[in-house]
């Protein structure tokens, strides 16, 4: 029978306070609910033996909700902390910040610019031949000699590729293909700057998306000085050939041509292209064929599908900047 029927309400609440007296507290305590007041002893966990001041800091590393001063906040610091930094492969190990011998990108005695100008002939020297030309190397092959290693895994990778696409054979015809099309397109650039009578520029189907891709800079140059033109450093002995020395936007440059099958918006898109102008510059400058200085650079990068060429320009401070990395890849070299 329930026992609502057997005592009176006015006097259960007094009943349950007074058998509450004879409960454990303990008892009470981890049952304190009017539920289970009735109920057996709950089993006690085993973990409550653990001497919690002894692990004190390992409990609360474990169970705590904030972050420890020492958890990584990224996956590569984590990485970092797991397996030690990257080391990554410098532009060249032990190599100087600065060059030993920090030769002037200007010649004092020489001229910034030169009071005469012939409209219709620019310069076009000839590479030294013979005894003349031994023990100086070409800035092409400077730079080629001395790639980072970054730059020559990411050339083998590329060439690779393009073997296992195209094949052995199909790489050399491609290769051979690329560049017949720049040759093709410097001569109709030739054309272009310096019109004559006497040549007839071939132009192809190759040739024609680019001149399209730099018609918008052509008509930003002017005052063609130089073309197809040979440059030597007289002191640090090495030797170039300059695309174009004209006024661009009407500041004199050194220009250099490329063309790309990839979007190059960037000037650190062009890799050393940078370097090779300022080299180019410096010998331009030491080189006593030309009786002017010049400060610039200007690298264009055109498109065979004839979109818009892009433009990069390098003033004075960019060049400097560019010809110390020269300086520092010709002492490389030599080495």
């Amino acid at each position: 029978m329930p026992i609502g029927m057997l005592i009176p309400r006015t006097k259960s609440k007094r009943i349950v306070y007074g058998l509450l007296k004879h409960c454990n507290t303990v008892f009470v305590e981890s049952c304190f609910s009017t539920s289970c007041v009735w109920t057996s002893r709950k089993k006690q966990s085993q973990y409550g033996m653990v001497d919690t001041e002894r692990y004190s800091s390992l409990v609360k590393a474990v169970v705590s909700s904030r972050v420890s001063s020492q958890t990584p906040e990224s996956l590569e610091d984590e990485d970092n902390k797991l397996y030690g930094p990257v080391v990554k492969s410098s532009f060249h190990k032990h190599m100087p910040l600065v060059p030993k011998n920090v030769y002037p990108l200007l010649k004092a005695e020489k001229t910034m610019l030169s009071v005469e100008y012939d409209h219709g002939n620019p310069a076009r020297w000839s590479l030294p031949k013979g005894p003349e030309r031994s023990g100086m190397p070409s800035v092409t092959r400077i730079l080629q000699q001395t790639m980072s290693p970054e730059q020559l895994f990411y050339l083998e990778r590329w060439k690779r590729r393009m073997i296992a696409e195209l094949g052995e054979e199909g790489f050399k015809a491609y290769t051979s293909n690329l560049f017949k099309q720049g040759k093709l397109f410097h001569s109709a650039l030739e054309n272009a700057l310096a019109p004559s009578e006497s040549e007839e520029t071939e132009c192809t189907e190759d040739t024609t998306g680019y001149l399209e891709s730099i018609q918008h800079v052509l008509e930003d140059i002017n005052e063609v000085r130089a073309i197809e033109s040979a440059v030597q450093h007289q002191h640090l002995n090495y030797v170039g050939i300059v695309d174009c020395v004209a006024r661009y936007r009407g500041t004199l440059c050194a220009i250099d041509w490329k063309t790309s099958e990839k979007s190059k918006p960037f000037l650190h898109n062009t890799y050393d292209n940078p370097i090779q102008v300022a080299a180019y510059v410096g010998a331009l400058n030491s080189d006593d064929n030309y009786s002017y200085q010049i400060k610039n650079g200007l690298i264009v990068v055109a498109y065979k599908d004839g979109s818009p060429a892009h433009p990069h320009f390098l003033d004075f401070e960019k060049v400097t900047k560019y010809w110390e990395k020269w300086l520092l890849r010709l002492e490389l070299y030599k080495k």
